[in-house]
C-alpha cells in the first residue's frame, strides 16, 4: 500500500513514555510506523516507551518531535483531530469509519492527531484540522485511553482499506490452530473402559438392577465431548496417576 494512503499518527503533548509505547504498539498492528510527537512532556527519547511497545521499536526509532502541533502537520493536506466536543471550533464531525475511507480516496498525506491523555486537544490543536474525528461511545462513560484511542482509529482505517476496490489488504488473519478430529472408537472404548477398571472396585456400578444403565449413561458422557486423541491421552495418563498405589 503507497505511503500516500498511510496516517501520520501525531500524539500532541504526551505525558507518558508508557501510552507513547502502546499507541506504537497499536500502530503497528494495522501497519502503521509513522508517529510524530509534538513536545512530549518527558522528553524523547522515553526509556519506558520500549517496553511497552512489545516489539513495535521499528515505530519508535522512526519518531519525529516537534515543537508545536502546525509543524507536525505541516506536509500533510488533510488532518484529522479525534476529540469528543469540538472545543468552539465549527467543523465538519466524522467517524473513524469515514476517516479511514478519507484516508484512502482523497489524496495527500493525511494526519491524525491526538491530545494528552488528561486534557485532549487545545483549541488552537483543533483549528488546524479539516475534519473533528469523534468515536461514538458511550455516552455515560467517555473514557478511552491513548492506545485504545489510536488503535480504534487504525483499526478503521485498516478495514476501509481491505473493503476498496483495488487496495491491498494491510493485514492477514492470525494463524488458526487446527481442529484435530476425534479420537477413533477404539481409543474411545479403551478410555471407558478404563474408567470401568476404576470405578467396578469402589461399586460404582451398584445396585446390580442398575448396572447396565450406569455403564450406558458413562459411555454417552464420554462419547459426548468428541475428545481427539490427544485428549484421550491426557485423560487415560490421568487414570492410570489415580490407580497408582499412593504409598509405593
Amino acid at each position: 500500500m503507497a505511503d500516500l494512503n498511510r496516517p501520520v499518527i501525531v500524539l500532541v503533548r504526551p505525558q507518558l513514555g508508557e501510552n507513547i509505547g502502546k499507541a506504537a504498539r497499536a500502530m503497528l498492528n494495522f501497519g502503521l510506523t509513522e508517529m510524530r510527537l509534538v513536545s512530549p512532556r518527558d522528553g524523547w527519547p522515553n526509556p519506558s516507551a520500549g517496553p511497552a511497545a512489545s516489539g513495535a521499536d521499528i515505530v519508535l526509532e522512526q519518531a519525529r518531535v516537534y515543537e508545536t502541533t502546525a509543524e507536525a502537520v505541516a506536509d500533510c493536506q488533510h488532518v484529522h483531530a479525534t476529540t469528543v466536543r469540538k472545543r468552539g471550533v465549527t467543523k465538519p464531525v466524522i467517524g473513524a469509519d469515514e476517516a479511514g475511507r478519507q484516508v484512502h480516496t482523497l489524496p495527500g498525506r493525511h494526519a491524525i492527531i491526538f491530545g494528552p491523555e488528561r486534557s485532549g486537544l487545545e483549541t488552537e490543536d483543533v483549528a488546524l484540522a479539516r475534519n473533528i474525528l469523534t468515536i461514538p461511545i458511550n455516552p455515560e462513560f467517555g473514557s478511552l485511553n491513548l492506545a485504545q484511542a489510536v488503535i480504534l482509529v487504525a483499526y478503521e482505517w485498516s478495514r476501509a482499506g481491505r473493503e476498496l476496490e483495488g487496495v491491498d489488504p494491510a493485514l492477514v488473519q492470525p494463524t488458526i490452530e487446527d481442529i484435530l478430529p476425534p479420537a477413533p472408537q477404539e481409543e474411545l472404548e479403551g478410555l471407558i473402559a478404563h474408567f470401568e477398571k476404576l470405578l467396578a472396585p469402589r461399586d460404582y456400578f451398584r445396585p446390580e438392577s442398575r448396572a447396565e444403565s450406569t455403564r450406558r449413561t458413562l459411555r454417552t458422557l464420554l462419547t459426548k465431548p468428541g475428545w481427539n486423541h490427544l485428549e484421550v491421552r491426557t485423560l487415560r495418563g490421568i487414570l492410570s496417576t489415580l490407580e497408582r498405589d499412593p504409598q509405593r
